[in-house]
């Protein structure tokens, strides 16, 4: 199963690539971690970016660990970094964004199945969430609490020179070519540029040009891109063939499906298991089913048959029970 990161060691420091959605498949934030931690100590670090967010408990952990990392981190905003992923790109020491492309900040949502009591839960812990995020934007770009709130509340889309202005970003490289390659139709606001971008494949021809050993510094401005080229476990399957782009969209799209199946079920942690086993949604719902009904035995994995239930005494039995009590 395809990570949707990767971490390449190089001479000068490591290069950190983040070109998909945030723990919605592959390996969570854990995985991430690990690798970052056995990395030398005060070993330099370019992330670079593009990615339209994901999970937001996986971005909160990989932006601590990364603020806990002795060295220098640099965030390079390859294309987009929406949602969750802008939250990431805020651990950075430095913020360097091509002019043309996006950070946006939004409320963080979330799914919920149950009583009204759960739903209050679930509002409380989006609060709590979204009061955590304030204080990382907040933290980097020095603007008050209510402001940001406001922002995030608008779903607020900002290319390089708005995130400059604002004190989100560092510094302004030059344009490159977009190529969003996700789905943004769940964004109300997503600006026209990525969602067009966002339904054009990528290009083979398309790369970054960085410094000799491919990790750009300090001094390198982003000259020619798409979103900069896809981590090595999938950079040649997504630029093999013309379809490539379609399968990507469609195996993201399952894991979509699964993960909110799992979530309406109040079994979110099955959703991995399925993942692994490569299932249809079809043996999802059934496995789902199977396991409420193991812990309830009220509901049924099968359609209830017509006629009494094997529990069920006959009706004749229960009047003449209820008379002979009312006579002794």
């Amino acid at each position: 199963m395809k990570s949707w990161y990767t971490i390449r060691a190089r001479t000068s420091g490591a290069e950190v690539l983040i070109y998909d959605e945030i723990g919605a498949y592959g390996v969570t934030a854990k995985g991430f971690l690990a690798e970052l931690g056995a990395l030398p100590e005060g070993t330099p670090v370019d992330l670079r970016l593009n990615s339209p967010g994901g999970s937001v408990f996986d971005a909160v952990a990989i932006y601590n660990a990364l603020k806990r990392h002795a060295g220098d981190i640099t965030i390079w905003i390859d294309g987009i970094a929406a949602s969750a992923a802008s939250y990431i790109a805020m651990a950075g020491d430095t913020i360097v964004m091509p002019e043309n492309a996006f950070l946006m900040i939004h409320d963080p949502s979330g799914l919920v199945m149950g009583t009204a009591a759960d739903m209050r839960s679930m509002a409380e812990a989006l609060d709590k969430v979204k009061g955590s995020l304030v204080t990382g934007y907040v933290a980097k770009s020095g603007k008050p609490e209510d402001e940001i709130a406001l922002l995030m509340a608008a779903e607020t889309w900002l290319d390089a020179q708005d995130a400059l202005d604002l004190g989100f970003i560092d510094r302004i490289a030059a344009p490159v070519k977009l190529a969003a390659a996700f789905d943004v139709a769940r964004f109300r606001n997503a600006p026209p540029e990525v969602v067009e971008a966002a339904a054009e494949p990528l290009e083979p021809a398309d790369a970054v040009e960085t410094s000799p050993e491919g990790v750009a510094d300090g001094n390198t401005q982003l000259t020619r891109a798409s979103s900069a080229p896809e981590p090595a476990s999938s950079v040649a399957d997504d630029n093999a063939a013309p379809d490539a782009a379609i399968v990507r969209a469609e195996a993201i799209a399952h894991a979509r499906a699964v993960i909110d199946l799992c979530r309406l079920a109040g079994q979110p942690q099955m959703a991995g298991h399925f993942l692994e086993e490569d299932a249809g949604l079809d043996a999802v719902r059934a496995a789902l089913l199977a396991a409420k009904a193991q812990t309830d035995p009220e509901i049924f994995p099968a359609h209830a048959q017509p006629g009494s239930g094997p529990s069920a005494k006959p009706w004749g039995d229960v009047i003449a029970q209820t008379f002979k009590r009312k006579g002794q």
